[in-house]
């Protein structure tokens, strides 16, 4: 019992310990944590595919980038304090039992649980910032100030998300949009605040093998979620040459954006922020805000599967079109942004793969929704092999 008090005031043991080949492994407490996001993208996937309209579309934006910011900003803190420490762990488990109740109030966080969900992120999003605030404070001067900083940001976005909540409606909308504008924009703008300064992205000594891994096993969860949709739908439907062709086709889909991420981008973005002279810079565009496109394309491409899976014959609508064509290509496009932003050369077969994409709008309501799939995955599997081939040619 003494040693936990110990461990209590001695807050300079929840800091991780920055030491020479310290890669800052991720640890169980971290993947337990994860387990959490894994009922949000399905809750985020599910309620795309029910509400699939512009008013739709636009909420579920609202959705995808307040979950994304919640989960990342709790990576940026996991990268400097501890997890293994008994207080952090136990920051973890309180945010765990908050995301899951976001998590269950995402189908009707625009109804009657607007205000759960705006009271739990807002809870989850600055007491989690007022947390490492109180653990930095007189251990890591310039964390402690960060933080002090990102603490009073949020805080000016909680009375929008709670003024949202309260006001409901077309006004709730108007107020979500900008309380997320206002995160999003803050650490491009160095959560500069009056009488605090602004934070100098050199003074984020991140460790970047564990932001690298800590985002690799989101966007594992996200894969997962499309697997999920695959498995659902075709366990309900009749067995058929056709039918597996398409099950094969969405596996196939989803394996190869596997392929496009983890092959090259993921490795190469790790290595670079390792061995870059200012990471700080290379993880706020790396692992704050490229992934976000790379989370949503895969969203969209498991809200497209399980429309093609459930009607995959017929006239192709101008939703089913999107959706299966809109989603490789956001995927794609954060891609690029990830392997652009650690290469010195812009993947040239990614930005094919768009204009193929592209090129098949004009035709995609004209075939069924099954053949339009199949062309788009043919498309992704041409990117994948591309990529392969030109950088095992060109190192």
């Amino acid at each position: 019992m003494s040693r936990f008090f110990d461990v209590m005031r001695d807050r300079s043991s929840w800091l991780r310990m920055r030491r020479e080949g310290d890669e800052g492994k991720v640890v169980y407490h971290e993947l337990f944590f994860d387990l959490v996001f894994v009922f949000s993208i399905v809750q985020l996937s599910h309620t795309l595919a029910e509400h699939y309209s512009p008013a739709g579309i636009g909420k579920a934006i609202i959705l995808i980038l307040a979950v994304w910011w919640v989960w990342n900003f709790t990576t940026w803190v996991t990268n400097w304090l501890d997890p293994d420490r008994t207080p952090v762990r136990g920051l973890l488990f309180v945010l765990m039992f908050c995301g899951l109740v976001l998590s269950a109030s995402i189908p009707d966080a625009f109804g009657e649980k607007s205000l759960l969900f705006a009271v739990t992120y807002v809870l989850m999003q600055v007491g989690r910032s007022l947390f490492a605030v109180y653990a930095l404070r007189g251990h890591s001067p310039v964390h402690y100030l960060n933080f002090l900083r990102i603490t009073c940001w949020l805080s000016c976005s909680a009375v929008f998300w709670l003024a949202g909540a309260f006001a409901g409606g077309e006004a709730q909308l108007f107020l979500w949009i900008a309380a997320i504008v206002i995160e999003y924009l803050s650490p491009a703008l160095g959560f500069q605040v009056p009488g605090l300064g602004r934070s100098k992205v050199d003074d984020w000594d991140v460790l970047g093998a564990h932001m690298a891994e800590r985002c690799a096993l989101f966007v594992i969860i996200c894969l997962g979620e499309a697997l999920l949709v695959t498995g659902r739908v075709f366990a309900e439907m009749e067995l058929s040459a056709l039918t597996l062709s398409m099950f094969f086709a969405a596996f196939a889909s989803t394996v190869t954006m596997w392929w496009i991420y983890f092959r090259f981008g993921q490795a190469r973005a790790a290595q670079s922020i390792e061995n870059a002279n200012r990471p700080g810079v290379l993880a706020r565009t790396v692992f704050t805000y490229a992934h976000l496109p790379i989370v949503s394309g895969i969203i969209l491409c498991a809200v497209a599967e399980e429309f093609m899976l459930a009607h995959p014959y017929g006239a192709t609508d101008v939703k089913m079109a999107s959706a299966i064509l809109a989603g490789p290509a956001i995927f794609l496009a954060g891609n690029i942004w990830i392997k652009a932003s650690v290469a010195p050369r812009l993947p040239v077969s990614h930005l094919v793969g768009i204009g193929l994409l592209a090129a098949m709008v004009p035709v995609s309501l004209m075939v069924q929704p099954y053949q339009l799939y199949f062309a788009a995955v043919i498309i992704l599997v041409i990117v994948a092999l591309w990529e392969y081939l030109a950088l095992k040619v060109i190192p």
